[in-house]
């Protein structure tokens, strides 16, 4: 039996999808195992690969940590990775052992399909080296989402290693229609398969303030008790203290981004549906801020950063779901069963 390997960009819920995958597999009878060639840190503080680390407790894998990813990847990676045949060689390797009395194992990408190609160790390359069969998984932001959709697939085509069907996960509201009419059947017109559209579900997928505190540091001034909050929207407080309390309240489970000499754009959301309240600049609130944030149980995070940097550091985050995640993990399988042609899959790899 073939392997599945699952590509994507960042934040396109690779994890979500190779977990449901796995678990149904595992229902339906099969020993299924997991395998990460290429890893990455996450949070400022942390050292090991959180896909890894879920995969192993959920799936009850007794490997050690070292050989589900063998390497951890970074921006300079060739400082201390430059020998082709020896990477290859230990990835080879660490896959046997994870391999060794499995039916099939699902094989999680890098965060993207070309990373680490100067070893030989990109999506294309590793999905042949370890007989997989590519599953791509599409963060559909909007139409150029699609572009890169479109790319890739032409590309691992090309490479030898042509993508079984293609998954668009985590689809908002509102591009549910337009994914259905419009997105699916130019994939289609392409002789790209689609083999599922999975709706976005906020209460899972939206990180929370905690996810968001870990990569922005700084410090929590109230609301600590309230970090797992979700937050679905971020809003940028830059409008006028008499316009602020009506545009914040178009959008709920908000985390605001103001400079900390905000007081009253601060007040205002602490008013409204807000997750959290993020103070930039460095330039502490005043003390009214503080006890209303305190009072209501809204998070109140500091940051050094000026505000396009907390903006752009906050982009970058996503919701990771955790082994003791349960509402998250059943989700997960629950939508490889209902929005996931799955068993088309299972015959694939047959």
């Amino acid at each position: 039996m073939k392997n599945i390997y699952i590509l994507g960009t960042p934040n396109s819920g690779k994890t979500s999808v190779g977990l449901g995958l796995a678990l149904k597999l595992r229902q339906e009878g099969y020993r299924v195992a997991y395998f990460k060639p290429v890893g990455s840190y996450t949070g400022a503080n942390f050292r090991e690969d959180e896909d890894a680390l879920l995969m192993k407790e959920v799936l009850q894998m007794e490997q050690p940590l070292e050989n589900i990813v063998p390497y951890i990847a970074g921006p300079s990676y060739l400082s201390s990775h430059s020998n082709p045949c020896e990477s290859l060689r230990n990835i080879r390797k660490a896959y046997e052992s994870i391999a060794s009395g499995s039916d099939l194992v699902i094989i999680g990408g890098a965060g993207f399909p070309h990373i680490m190609g100067c070893l030989g160790l990109d999506a294309s390359s590793l999905a042949l080296e370890l007989q997989a069969v590519p599953l791509y998984i599409i963060r559909i932001d909007n139409d150029y989402s699609l572009d890169q959709a479109i790319f890739i697939n032409s590309y691992m085509a090309c490479k030898g290693a042509p993508v079984l069907g293609n998954i668009f996960n985590n689809v908002p509201r509102s591009l549910l229609a337009k994914t259905e009419g419009i997105y699916k059947p130019v994939l289609q017109e392409r002789g790209q398969q689609i083999l599922g559209i999975i709706p976005g579900m906020p209460e899972i997928t939206s990180p929370t303030v905690k996810e968001y505190y870990e990569v922005l540091g700084g410090e929590v001034l109230a609301g600590e008790e309230k970090m797992d909050r979700i937050v679905e929207d971020i809003v940028i407080g830059a409008m006028t203290a008499e316009s602020a309390l009506s545009y914040l309240r178009r959008a709920a489970n908000k985390g605001v981004i103001t400079g900390g000499d905000r007081s009253e754009v601060a007040l205002a959301a602490l008013e409204t549906n807000t997750s959290a309240l993020i103070l930039t600049g460095g330039l502490y609130p005043d003390v009214k801020v503080i006890a209303r944030a305190e009072e209501k149980g809204i998070p109140l995070i500091l940051v050094h950063y000026d505000t396009y940097t907390t903006i752009e550091k906050m982009s970058a985050v996503s919701r990771r779901i955790t082994a003791g995640d349960e509402k998250a993990i059943k989700t997960a399988v629950e939508n490889t069963e209902k929005h996931v042609e799955w068993q088309n899959i299972l015959k694939a790899l047959q």
